[in-house]
């Protein structure tokens, strides 16, 4: 069952009626009940492994809540075996061919072993979440002694596939006190869900045509339409995960619940630093959490900070996916933070080119540079053949060939489709620079909680026939589903 489907339309209403008619004392069993049906609509045997996790989870923080002189062992055996669970199920095979590869040229053989192991659905939100719980047991947080408040914590349907992370002390505040129905609920919840369906389906899955079709033959594209795959991948997985984001919150807002922002106008971010303040919050502040401060920070030499960055986003992106094209990924991110961070340092040592540098013209230069080193992080993200993957960053950064080459005497021959291509390309930078600041100001300002009614009805009645009309002939599963 996917956020986008016929089921989930039924699905919803009918459970936020039963939690709002139910005694407030069968809410949360009735809400567990639901978020397991939720997860078991896909495979249900799946539904076992998440409740044998979840338990084990919820025994193994109170022994190490009561553990003492053993309490480093215990709390390394937790995070152990949580890890071992994730990566059983989502790198086994990963590190089979990894093994392979390297064995291959003393072996000279071809052969290729892979188990037959299917990846459960949102296994690393869940194993991040408790993960994060068994580290504030260890921190001295009180664990929660309910195994049904422990279970939906886990599982709570709007959250369980791709987040956003929770933390549990905020959750089970929320899960613990009394709600009562409120309307303020329903005109929050209700269009953040609308939102979330129109840019997944009208926007994102319109992208991801555009996408799929040159990322299949990204040989056949010079570098400026290279450029525009980029572009397109980069708003695609924006409206694809943050409209994922936006449904979910809209969810559990129908039920009273508030889950963390995960997205907070990414692309209009000065720096790395500052965009992965803004890009899946969630995730971005776990890696600090529980990677980069455990592994000792910035408390070190400047090797050691960079060192640790530099892991923290190589083990990030390899938690994205068991392909190498996603260790890339991070290792690229780390390596633009660490640049970040010198410069950071320099900048502040410095006293020429200061004017200049706190002008308003280097940080709209800074926004559009970010921009373009993000997108060019998104091939090695979108493209899981390393190879082309580089082709492509080359055509990109060295803009060559500029436009596709053919075999026509010799001469640069204009795509027919060029005309399209550049004002595209021309158009969604100015989406970037113009709309979501404006945007990002309307909701900050509260604009849009003081529209009337008819209006935002009206509004949302244009967005829903905008979404029947324009959507796409097949959707696209939602990108972090596979992670």
């Amino acid at each position: 069952m996917i956020f986008t489907s016929f089921a989930y339309l039924l699905f919803l209403p009918t459970v936020v009626i039963l939690y709002w008619l139910l005694p407030q004392r069968f809410r949360l069993p009735m809400l567990l009940a639901a978020s397991y049906l939720f997860y078991m609509s896909w495979i249900p045997i799946f539904g076992l492994l998440i409740l044998g996790l979840t338990l084990f989870n919820w025994l193994w923080g109170k022994l190490l809540a009561k553990s003492a002189d053993r309490k480093k062992f215990v709390f390394a055996a937790g995070i152990a075996i949580n890890l071992i669970c994730l990566a059983y199920f989502k790198y086994t095979n990963f590190f089979i061919g990894t093994f392979e590869t390297l064995l291959r040229p003393i072996t000279h053989s071809n052969s290729h072993i892979a188990l037959n192991i299917i990846l459960p659905l949102g296994i690393s939100f869940f194993v991040f979440e408790f993960i994060h719980y068994l580290f504030e047991i260890n921190r001295g947080r009180k664990p929660i002694d309910s195994f049904v408040l422990f279970a939906l914590f886990a599982a709570f349907f709007p959250t369980q596939i791709a987040g956003p992370i929770k933390r549990f002390p905020d959750f089970q505040a929320q899960m613990q006190e009394e709600k009562k129905i409120s309307l303020s609920y329903f005109d929050e919840g209700i269009p953040l869900i609308i939102t979330g369906v129109a840019k997944k389906l009208l926007l994102a899955d319109n992208m991801a045509v555009l996408v799929d079709m040159m990322a299949n033959t990204h040989a056949s594209y010079g570098s400026l339409e290279t450029w525009l795959m980029a572009y397109a991948f980069a708003f695609q997985i924006y409206f694809d995960f943050s409209g994922y984001t936006d449904i979910g919150r809209g969810s559990a807002l129908l039920f009273g619940y508030h889950i963390p922002l995960n997205f907070n106008l990414p692309y209009i971010a000065a720096n790395m630093s500052d965009f992965w303040r803004r890009w899946h919050i969630s995730l971005s502040s776990w890696l600090r959490d529980y990677l980069y401060i455990p592994l000792g920070g910035s408390r070190g030499s400047k090797l050691h900070t960079d060192r640790n960055l530099l892991l923290t986003m190589a083990l990030g992106g390899l938690w994205h996916g068991a392909s190498w094209n996603f260790v890339v990924w991070g290792i690229y991110h780390g390596l633009c933070l660490i640049v970040h961070r010198n410069f950071s340092q320099w900048r502040d040592n410095t006293t020429h080119l200061r004017t200049f540098l706190d002008s308003k013209a280097f940080n709209v230069l800074s926004i559009l540079l970010t921009f373009h080193a993000v997108c060019i992080g998104w091939v090695f993200f979108r493209v899981t053949d390393i190879g082309a993957a580089f082709s492509m960053v080359k055509k990109m950064v060295f803009m060559s060939p500029i436009f596709t080459k053919a075999e026509a005497g010799h001469f640069l021959v204009f795509r027919p489709e060029l005309p399209v291509i550049i004002p595209t390309a021309i158009a969604l930078v100015a989406l970037l620079l113009v709309a979501t600041p404006l945007v990002g100001h309307l909701r900050q300002s509260g604009y849009f909680q003081r529209v009337p009614a008819p209006v935002k009805a009206l509004y949302f009645a244009i967005v829903i026939f905008s979404i029947v009309t324009f959507c796409p002939d097949s959707t696209t599963p939602f990108i972090y589903f596979q992670f």
